[in-house]
């Protein structure tokens, strides 16, 4: 995996150049971008796979670069490597698969950049539309959540499924689980095409979706596909609806 590495300040250039060497199966660019023309510029000529991408730079800021990067035909993964907090759900709508807070830590860039890496083609597709598709959409491209890592950015394509649990919503994705601070009802109302409610505190991905199942205590359970060995029961108010989605899938 080619990775482009872009920021306008010397020490942090060298810091993830050095950080990716250490990983195995990525190979740096020698040229580095200072401003957000010079990224566009090289990954024009270079067609990186991965860009590292910080955000406060000279001229275009990373994610007015990263909006652009979006609209090309075949988009590199971004990642952004920056300072500040403050603009995870900016990120949402510019390709960004990563958000990571400097100083970058090696155990974090790995994360990222073999979540980049794992992209499937629907994801890809994802990220390459426009951030207007996004908005036009009326929803997100990601989910973000903070961890102590910093913001951790989760393309809507992975997850599994959420559980409202009191205060806060667990979201399992591909790789783990999180915790929201959203409204599960807040969330099905943005996604509704991508989840169906099963339970009064659960959503699953429909496209999930592999068999129903009833057990020898007369409860439903559903198995998804990627999560075959948790089951999470359907509650009986819920039960035609799944069954009337399954008969269409």
């Amino acid at each position: 995996m080619n990775v482009l590495i872009a920021d306008d300040e010397p020490l942090a250039r060298e810091r993830l150049a050095r950080l990716v060497a250490e990983l195995p199966g990525y190979q740096v660019s020698p040229d580095m971008a200072v401003n957000g023309e010079q990224v566009l510029e090289l990954v024009g000529q270079l067609q990186p796979d991965i860009v590292l991408l910080d955000i406060r730079m000279p001229g275009l800021d990373g994610l007015q670069v990263a909006a652009r990067l979006c609209q090309l035909p075949q988009a590199p993964a971004v990642i952004f490597c920056t300072a500040h907090d403050d603009h995870a759900l900016e990120a949402f709508d510019v390709c960004a698969v990563g958000y990571l807070l400097k100083p970058v830590r090696r155990e974090q860039l790995a994360e990222a950049l073999g979540k980049a890496q794992r992209l499937n083609r629907v994801q890809l597709a994802s990220l390459g539309r426009s951030p207007a598709d996004h908005a036009e959409s009326g929803r997100r491209s990601h989910i973000s959540a903070r961890t102590r890592k910093g913001v951790e950015l989760v393309p809507i394509e992975s997850v599994l499924y959420f559980i409202a649990d009191q205060k806060y919503v667990t979201m399992r994705h591909e790789q783990g689980e999180l915790l929201l601070d959203e409204p599960l009802k807040a969330l099905e109302d943005e996604f509704a095409d991508h989840f169906v409610r099963i339970h009064r505190n659960a959503l699953v991905a429909r496209n999930r979706i592999e068999r129903l199942q009833r057990n020898a205590h007369g409860h439903f359970l559903l198995h998804l596909r990627g999560l075959e060995e948790q089951p999470l029961v359907v509650s009986r108010r819920h039960v035609p609806g799944v069954r009337k989605l399954m008969e269409k899938l």
